[in-house]
């Protein structure tokens, strides 16, 4: 059968066999904070004009992607009040995972206590690693396979001294449980996956710092998925950005979620919830499934979602999300993500650069 172009193509979003939905979710934030005028005092001569974010969060001597995952898992148990034997799958979605051999999800699965009779695994897409794992979940918890499985987006986010990354990179990100949607405090109704061989952003082996394509990153990489992606399910469900309540892409800084809200047509006041870069920085993997998490602190019964991420090499996943009235009765059940982003210490650049090893001893 001859293929059609891309162009005719119907848009054909993705439903599980079941309906599904969120039944916890649970952030994470390290405290300490690198204000983004500090990298500039060391490399850029102090000059502060067109920083692209205030503060980013930084993770400490004794934190990696396996602790703080840990901690939004938590978060996310807390709020589904199911015991962790109940998953069946515990995936986490990272590119700083602490080992280059040895799984972070089986330690993740250990110390909340959903061993030994669990599936796990570690997801790689750079920062779309972490939905990765949530429409892998949506897969199995909607055939039926399991009735719980657990979603990770964490990252400790690497830069190079001195290069344009280093202001945003940060650390942190978000947890879910994709269950029943009967014990769903939000529906994931639909998703739809957009992706490309568009190398924007690397880091090859035994390479310790990222390279990127500069304003390459920008176009074709971010603003071409994320719209192809949210345009795509937004025809395919027959819904505009006028019916969403909220919207939440992912944020490398300020600006670009800011610019592709508009070019899809959604306005200030639908992001400004879910956009938290500003304060904490890129997050990465976790960077848009934290931004939701700050929308779900917020949200009301009906309302609607949308959540685009996107990952470098390069692609989008986007999903449309309906609040329930059990999101009343859970969000309280743990540390919301203003709570982390409020817990703050603030470090200057020598102290970042012993949290996060970038003074090679030996």
């Amino acid at each position: 059968m001859e293929d059609l172009p891309v162009a005719d193509r119907l848009p054909i979003a993705m439903k599980p066999s079941r309906p599904v939905g969120i039944v916890g979710y649970g952030a994470y934030v390290p405290r300490y904070r690198l204000p983004a005028v500090e990298v500039a005092r060391v490399w850029a001569g102090g000059k502060t004009s067109g920083l692209p974010v205030k503060e980013k969060a930084v993770a400490g001597l004794d934190e990696d992607v396996i602790t703080m995952s840990i901690e939004a898992a938590r978060n996310a148990l807390a709020r589904a009040g199911i015991h962790a034997h109940q998953l069946r799958a515990v995936w986490v979605g990272s590119e700083s995972h602490p080992y280059a051999v040895k799984p972070s999800g089986t330690l993740v699965a250990e110390a909340i206590g959903a061993t030994p009779a669990v599936q796990t695994a570690d997801f790689q897409f750079a920062c779309k690693a972490g939905t990765e794992a949530m429409v892998t979940a949506i897969g199995l918890v909607g055939s039926c396979m399991a009735d719980y499985a657990l979603a990770i987006g964490m990252d400790t986010a690497q830069g190079r001294p001195g290069d344009a990354l280093e202001y945003t990179a940060a650390s942190g990100g978000a947890a879910y449980i994709i269950g029943p949607a009967d014990d769903s405090l939000a529906l994931i109704e639909a998703s739809y996956s957009y992706v490309t061989d568009t190398p924007d952003f690397w880091r090859r082996a035994e390479q310790k710092y990222p390279e990127h394509g500069g304003r390459f990153t920008g176009e074709p990489a971010y603003f071409k998925h994320i719209t192809e992606a949210a345009t795509a399910l937004m025809k395919a469900t027959g819904t505009n950005p006028k019916d969403f309540t909220y919207a939440v892409f992912h944020q490398p800084n300020t600006k670009f979620p800011q610019r592709v809200a508009g070019m899809l047509g959604f306005t200030d006041e639908q992001i400004k919830p879910g956009l938290l870069s500003p304060l904490i920085g890129n997050t990465y993997a976790g960077a848009a499934m934290i931004g939701l998490t700050a929308v779900l602190d917020v949200a009301k019964p009906g309302d609607l979602v949308l959540m685009a991420s996107f990952g470098s090499g390069a692609g989008s996943d986007a999903f449309l999300i309906r609040i329930t009235e059990k999101l009343l009765e859970r969000r309280d059940k743990a540390l919301k993500t203003q709570d982390y982003i409020a817990r703050r210490t603030v470090v200057d650049y020598a102290v970042y650069t012993r949290l996060r090893g970038k003074i090679d001893m030996g």
